[in-house]
């Protein structure tokens, strides 16, 4: 178990020095812990499925993991979480693209990769105390990701602060993806059976879409990407 703690850190140390994250967040940065340091502590935490303070609290008896890391002491868990809230999300997708090159060789396809989001609420509290209160929380936070459903990687994800249409995600997310790693098919859910993204899939990607037509009042089929994935269905 500690092997695999300290091949992970090596791994995350290794990332986020290919990340294009600075070694400090400024000039005027107390330099006590590079940015590499605090991002690798987080990804631990990640990795542990623990909190901020747990982390701390677990690195501060590791001492392998902090000679790894390449600290003395161990940073208060505030520290961690302010540097995680000010971190820009252009590092979370160069990140991720450096991460997919640990698993995938140059010009390998994706054979089936699946695409689904899901909506969630910013704070930790309850309905039922929501309820209670009459105060209802206005924070929203829609997620959208694309993997791999062989090898189970996450390869590419859209995120927005307000309620979004899955179809407006996926076209974003399907360019971001192939432009990382190209897939052969794509699959979804029938919420995202629309003439465009079937367009986007065969047209533009030059891939194959696998989505459920949804129940429509009108029984003829408008769209040629449309009717062909009907088509191939059958």
């Amino acid at each position: 178990m500690a092997l695999n703690y300290l091949n992970f850190i090596d791994t995350a140390m290794s990332v986020a020095g290919r990340s294009h994250l600075l070694i400090y967040s400024c000039k005027y940065s107390k330099r006590k812990y590079t940015q590499h340091q605090l991002l690798a502590l987080v990804l631990i935490k990640e990795y542990m499925n623990t909190d901020y303070r747990d982390v701390v609290e677990l690195v501060d008896l590791m001492e392998g993991v902090q000679s790894k890391i390449g600290i003395k002491h161990v940073p208060h868990f505030t520290t961690l979480h302010k540097f995680i809230n000010r971190l820009s999300s252009f590092y979370f997708n160069s990140l991720l693209y450096q991460t997919l090159k640990l698993f995938y060789s140059h010009g390998e396809k994706i054979p089936l990769v699946a695409i689904d989001s899901s909506g969630f609420t910013g704070g930790h509290c309850s309905y039922y105390y929501s309820v209670r209160t009459g105060k209802k929380r206005r924070s929203y936070l829609k997620t959208s990701i694309t993997v791999d459903v062989e090898k189970f990687i996450v390869t590419g994800f859209k995120i927005s602060g307000k309620p979004v249409h899955d179809a407006k995600h996926a076209s974003t997310l399907l360019r971001q993806c192939h432009k990382r790693r190209k897939a052969e098919c794509y699959l979804m859910d029938k919420g995202y059976d629309s003439e465009k993204i079937h367009t986007l899939i065969n047209e533009e990607l030059k891939a194959e879409a696998i989505i459920p037509v949804r129940c429509r009042k009108r029984k003829r089929i408008k769209g040629k990407c449309s009717r062909l994935n009907i088509w191939n269905s059958h």
